[in-house]
């Protein structure tokens, strides 16, 4: 696997914005279809626009990691991929764990868009009987008892929580304990976790709720 080397990107300060990490990872989705459709350069405004934020915030959201493309030119698709894949870390494969192979946790172990950026779903956990030892396209659900193991050989630092609500604290407790270092969360509860520990929340109820208040309220 080609990586991009580090020298080529100012590492990212203390407290940058949540929201500019998650712009960049649109953005490099949108690289990535430019190349696949041939495209070698863009510039900020065919970039941003199309992905509804101003060519203006992209550039500073870029600026916080030093200085990208060239004037009157625009970027080099494949470079500024290359550099945003080392920005976002996804220029080196990391290792999850699926935590409840439950109707999400099962859909989420079939979804092959994780490899695209260097996502290797490679371990799935449950505690229910009829569920451990089957394995999920392609991926074997071992007991969540024995999650430390798994953590452990498969050098594992981050886990998608899939559980409900009422397990979903105890779980990510026992896997930041085992070693996880970040949660993505798709439980409706807020965790209480340790300091250092990064946690994603993605209700997807709350998201609903927010997209039919939006389209009750619109003209």
């Amino acid at each position: 696997m080609k990586t991009v080397t580090k020298s080529a990107v100012r590492q990212p300060p203390r407290g940058i914005p949540l929201d500019t990490i998650r712009r960049l990872s649109i953005c490099l989705r949108a690289l990535n279809r430019l190349k696949e459709r041939g495209i070698a350069t863009v510039n900020s405004v065919e970039l941003a626009e199309p992905l509804n934020f101003s060519s203006e915030q992209l550039r500073k959201d870029l600026s916080y990691f030093g200085r990208f493309g060239k004037a009157g030119v625009g970027y080099n698709v494949g470079q500024l991929s290359g550099k945003i894949h080392s920005i976002l870390g996804t220029d080196k494969v990391w290792n999850v764990a699926v935590l409840g192979a439950g109707e999400l946790g099962t859909a989420l172990l079939g979804y092959s868009g994780f490899e695209d950026f260097n996502l290797r779903v490679c371990a799935a956990l449950d505690n229910d009987p009829r569920k451990i030892g089957k394995t999920i396209n392609g991926v074997r659900v071992s007991d969540i008892a024995g999650l430390s193991g798994v953590v452990r050989r498969n050098e594992i630092k981050a886990a998608i929580l899939t559980v409900t609500k009422t397990a979903a604290q105890e779980v990510a407790q026992k896997a930041v304990s085992c070693g996880i270092k970040a949660v993505l969360n798709f439980a409706p509860v807020t965790l209480n976790l340790p300091k250092g520990v990064h946690v994603s929340n993605m209700d997807v109820s709350c998201e609903l709720e927010t997209l039919v208040c939006r389209l009750a309220n619109c003209n």
